[in-house]
């Protein structure tokens, strides 16, 4: 049988505040959230693991304050912002790279003396990034934190729904609850089964199955991050 062709479309996922399904697993988070007015020193650090949801919320706080958007790589190459409201993302994967941390301190420092909200997102909690400029370490690890928690059915069974959403495949709403106890209980997992279903199916030329999900879930090629 010929196999269909098959293109690397880009993926537009939905990061609107009535796309963001609160559960008890992220609502103390949005909560922290939204009570910015009320952050020690205006800042707040936003931890959860990858895929948790950290950017679509860092997003709906940038959207109701009017925030900018900055990776934390890309610092050490931009001028500092005027002190205004700002999301910093990915701190964490900046560890050892001298001067983007010098400049995630001197913004630090900058958005302080400015009394600008400081929202910054990372996948775990300071002492465990690996810091090299101990002036950082010491303002991160003092910064209050939100964390977002394991996905539970609930949460785990709308991050599906909403990632075969953003790239247009319509599921039988049965498969949603048979994937939820059967995959890895991670958001990254989500993710990697939900491409995987997609790849396949236009390969084949046909609709996500469970057969299909079935035999993706029981090789291995889910298994590597």
């Amino acid at each position: 049988m010929a196999r269909q062709l098959t293109f690397d479309l880009p993926v537009r996922p939905a990061l609107g505040r009535e796309d963001f399904f609160v559960s008890p697993a992220n609502a103390l988070a949005l909560a922290a959230l939204d009570a910015a007015a009320d952050w020690p020193q205006g800042k707040m650090l936003l931890i959860g693991p990858e895929g948790a949801g950290k950017s679509h919320l860092a997003q709906v706080w940038a959207g109701a304050e009017s925030a900018r958007v900055i990776a934390a790589a890309e610092l050490a190459a931009l001028p500092l912002p005027d002190p205004a409201p700002l999301v910093v993302e990915d701190a964490d994967r900046i560890a050892g790279d001298r001067p983007a941390e010098v400049a995630l301190f001197h913004l630090h420092n900058h958005m302080l003396s400015g009394r600008a909200r400081l929202l910054i997102t990372a996948r775990a909690a300071p002492r465990s990034w690996g810091l090299t400029l101990p002036d950082l370490a010491s303002r991160m690890e003092a910064t209050a934190s939100a964390q977002l928690l394991p996905p539970d059915d609930a949460l785990l069974a709308a991050v599906l729904v909403k990632l075969f959403a953003d790239r247009q495949i319509a599921v039988a709403p049965a498969l949603i609850p048979w994937l939820v106890q059967r995959m890895d209980r991670s958001f990254a997992a989500a993710r990697r089964l939900v491409a995987e279903l997609d790849a396949r199916s236009l390969a084949r030329g046909g609709p996500v199955t469970r057969a299909l999900a079935a035999e993706i879930l029981d090789s291995a090629i889910l298994d590597a991050p």
